[in-house]
């Protein structure tokens, strides 16, 4: 009788065990989303995700952008087959998605309010947040459609070249102002899971 209790006492310790380290790693922010978390200015992103003018073929217009998720890389295109070319971090994996759509709003150090859909699956984020330098939505922000994706900056320059967020392109906080700098609202954005052949 003495085992049989020990047995039972050690199983539910396990299985408590394992349900509080479930309930641990749910509630762990997404790498992407810390609210508060004051990005690393210094931080010095790969050759690959840096801001650079490549040449690049496409039938688009000057002065539409063009997402590759595949490649994580952002294009502006320029006269001449070239592009700026920036490094982005994408949505993860479910997350990803192409289409076709324009800037429909433009902010600076906008306030970040997530949606439901982010709030349900991860019920830890703040409801609102007022912009500045600790806002995971960084220095500026592109707003896509009527939709809840945006092209935007981050508080976490380490994620460039990751597939980590839910939907939304981020760029560095420096990239991110130069494109804002460049593109008015109603820009066209295509944005590709493959890149153009």
């Amino acid at each position: 009788m003495t085992k049989i209790r020990h047995l039972i006492c050690m199983t539910m310790a396990a299985a408590g065990l394992m349900l509080s380290a479930s309930v641990s790693f749910a509630q762990q922010p997404d790498r992407g989303d810390e609210p508060g978390l004051i990005a690393d200015d210094g931080y010095q992103l790969d050759p690959e995700w840096q801001k650079q003018m490549v040449y690049f073929r496409t039938t688009e217009p000057p002065g539409t952008i063009i997402i590759s998720t595949a490649e994580r890389h952002l294009y502006l295109v320029q006269p001449g087959g070239r592009a700026l070319r920036y490094g982005i971090g994408v949505g993860r994996d479910g997350f990803q998605w192409q289409g076709l759509l324009s800037i429909t709003r433009k902010a600076e150090w906008p306030d970040w309010v997530p949606p439901p859909e982010m709030i349900e699956r991860q019920p830890y984020l703040p409801r609102f947040m007022a912009g500045g330098p600790g806002n995971p939505l960084g220095a500026r922000a592109m707003y896509l459609g009527g939709t809840v994706y945006r092209i935007h900056g981050t508080n976490r320059p380490d994620t460039i070249g990751t597939k980590i967020s839910s939907g939304c392109f981020r760029l560095v906080n420096a990239d991110v102002a130069d494109l804002y700098d460049r593109v008015p609202v109603g820009t066209k954005v295509v944005v590709r899971q493959k890149p153009e052949l």
